[in-house]
């Protein structure tokens, strides 16, 4: 039996009344904030069993994934019959007395290129000496005399110290005088102890004709069933918008001319219908974001309240005294790495924070929970977070038929892609400079981003000349507002990079300093682009991003290649995740490709999605479901 007092009731469930609780306690509601319950994995493990047991998934979404990934596959394979017909003429036979050796390797390990860290999943060229590997774009582009990417960057900015720090990173092997041999054979660049002049050999982790073989049932699928199109628009696309905003579950972000996309699919998670699926696929595959209102109203009600997390995460914590533990936290003024106490910072979450001179101090954490998997340190968050998540055949981390991130094999390495939490301070007026925000940056996977939890401070600031008196008077707003959001489309990327090269001394960053150097307009993640910068940005190159409020409780899907910045109105708790749809695959090819040619020591260098690898297991999984589909209405017994 449960009991609850008074003063727990206040504390810990604010949103209910004694007459409530005396009803239906918090256990039998599903949403006890007690630590037991906080940290039982009961619904997670639930949700995983269910997973793995459900019946395979309406045939139609296996025909969809093999109509959108079919075209992604034959390029892969096109890769691999070219390095095979070069191999042939290295050794100077036929192709088909071509035997190519395989690559021992685990399949829990993660294989990267030497030279530019992009992930290796399957052809690859390996030294005959030494450990050495090269990736299939790096042979090609050397071949070609072409090799993209730099050695290193000069000085780097380290966004987690205080200080600037020259990081010289300093390769095994130098590029300089690295040249294919004119029958297309690679020498080994390393030279040293361990190799001496070794080559590079074809080597293959699946097997030699594993993905031919693949392409080849693939291919005779696709000739069986019949692979329709996707509509070339949507009921939303024909109404007449100019005079609600909401219209329609359309909620207007943009006021470009001549243009269709300007209004934001809006739907409401309230018992969606299959049409809805359609409607979201419509959109998402142009490449648009997507908001869903009141994605939370569904769940248990579990407290999302950061001290409530925080109370399950410090029984971890080997103290008798947790609230004094120390936690890493980014001033949004410098953008510099501070220590504050738990207690301090969930204070000023709820109170705000003013610094000596006047102004309302932004922090957000940085790394907290510590450990990436919120599954393992918050178990009935995540369970909660996830159940909330709209379009499950897509966002469903453990049995989302369309998230490709779910194919893989139990034994493989996963990449890590949440549920994570954003804890932040804000403010609901641009300073300009010391805004709580997440700067410009764009995400090698889709992602989806749920407000779960804010709080509305009331600041008295004595040190912002420039917002006037009657301009911190005026509306605030509505209460469910959070964080407002700038997304941009794809096709405007080469030009927002224009403007952002032209204009980037304008920018500061670490310690409020203007910046001396670009290397990604992008992937630094050094560029936040005010109201002003907006203004300027639409005048000089015709562009201009969504831009939207996100509300309480309200989920927004983010297309893979989309820019998006946000910045916090109030103190906010947002809980993301990314998942990899089929319509975003050629995508998160192309931005593989982008991120290979960084320097090395950039940290968005290294290719950890490994979305190459998801397409052929994904593809591996669609074909045996459309056989095992084929066998079943043949009345044969189940494989």
């Amino acid at each position: 039996m449960r009991r609850y007092c008074v003063s727990c009731i206040r504390n810990w469930y604010p949103h209910l009344k004694e007459d409530g609780i005396f009803e239906s306690c918090p256990v039998c509601r599903g949403n006890c904030n007690c630590v037991a319950c906080l940290r039982s994995d009961v619904l997670v493990k639930e949700m995983k069993r269910k997973a793995k047991t459900k019946e395979d998934e309406h045939v139609e979404f296996s025909v969809y994934l093999l109509q959108t990934l079919l075209p992604h596959l034959r390029l892969l394979d096109e890769e691999q019959m070219i390095e095979n017909e070069t191999e042939a003429k290295i050794q100077g036979i036929s192709i088909s007395e071509l035997r190519v050796k395989e690559a021992v390797y685990s399949k829990d390990e993660r294989v990267y290129c030497d030279n530019c860290k992009t992930s290796i999943f399957d052809y690859h060229r390996s030294c005959t000496l030494c450990t050495f590997d090269l990736c299939l774009s790096c042979c090609r582009e050397l071949r070609s005399g072409q090799l993209l990417g730099e050695e290193v960057i000069n000085k780097r900015v380290n966004q987690t110290e205080s200080n600037d720090v020259t990081e010289p990173v300093v390769r095994e092997w130098s590029r300089f005088g690295w040249h294919a041999e004119s029958n297309g054979r690679i020498p080994c660049p390393k030279v040293s102890d361990e190799c001496n002049h070794g080559f590079l050999e074809l080597r293959s982790v699946l097997g030699q004709n594993f993905l031919t073989d693949l392409l080849c049932k693939a291919n005779e699928l696709a000739q069986r069933h019949e692979l329709g199109t996707l509509d070339n628009f949507c009921t939303c696309s024909r109404l007449d918008r100019k005079t609600d905003v909401r219209y329609h579950g359309m909620r207007k972000a943009a006021s470009r001319a001549y243009s269709s996309d300007n209004y934001l699919y809006c739907p409401r998670a309230v018992q969606p219908q299959d049409e809805d699926l359609g409607h979201f696929r419509w959109h998402w595959k142009n490449g648009e974001p997507v908001i869903v209102s009141h994605a939370i109203d569904s769940t248990t009600g579990l407290s999302w309240e950061p001290s409530v997390m925080s109370r399950a995460l410090c029984q971890i914590a080997k103290s008798r005294h947790p609230q004094h533990l120390d936690m890493k936290a980014i001033d949004c003024l410098d953008f510099c790495e501070v220590q504050i106490k738990i207690d301090e910072f969930f204070t000023g979450y709820k109170e705000g924070r003013v610094d000596c001179l006047g102004r309302p101090r932004m922090l957000k954490l940085k790394d907290w929970p510590s450990t990436n998997l919120l599954e393992e340190c918050l178990p009935r968050h995540c369970a909660e977070f996830i159940s909330s998540l709209p379009f499950k055949e897509y966002t469903d981390p453990y049995g989302g038929c369309l998230n490709l991130a779910v194919k893989l094999p139990e034994e493989c390495l996963k990449p890590d892609l949440g549920p994570k939490t954003y804890i932040a301070y804000g403010f609901l007026h641009e300073l300009g400079c010391g805004d709580s925000v997440t700067k410009l940056h764009c995400d090698m996977s889709d992602a989806v981003n749920v407000l779960t939890h804010i709080a509305e401070v009331k600041l008295e600031v004595t040190g912002i000349e420039n917002l006037k008196e009657k301009q911190l008077e005026q509306d605030q707003g509505d209460g469910s507002d959070g964080a407002v959001w700038d997304i941009f489309r794809r096709q405007d990327v080469p030009k927002l990079q224009e403007y952002l090269r032209k204009h980037f001394r304008e920018f500061s960053h670490i310690h409020c300093r203007p910046l001396k150097q670009v290397i990604h307009p992008i992937h630094d993640q050094t560029f936040y682009l005010t109201v002003e910068h907006k203004r300027k940005l639409k005048e000089e190159y015709g562009i201009e991003p969504w831009t939207f409020i996100q509300k309480l409780g309200e989920a927004v899907f983010i297309p893979a290649g989309c820019p998006h910045q946000v910045r916090n109105l109030k103190s906010c708790n947002k809980v993301a995740m990314d998942f990899v749809s089929p319509e975003s695959v050629g995508v998160c090819f192309g931005l593989t490709e982008e991120f290979r040619t960084l320097p090395i020591n950039h940290g968005c260098a290294e290719d950890k999605l490994e979305v190459k690898k998801m397409t052929v297991y994904a593809m591996q999984d669609v074909i045996r479901k459309l056989e095992r589909a084929r066998l079943a209405d043949k009345g044969s017994v189940k494989v």
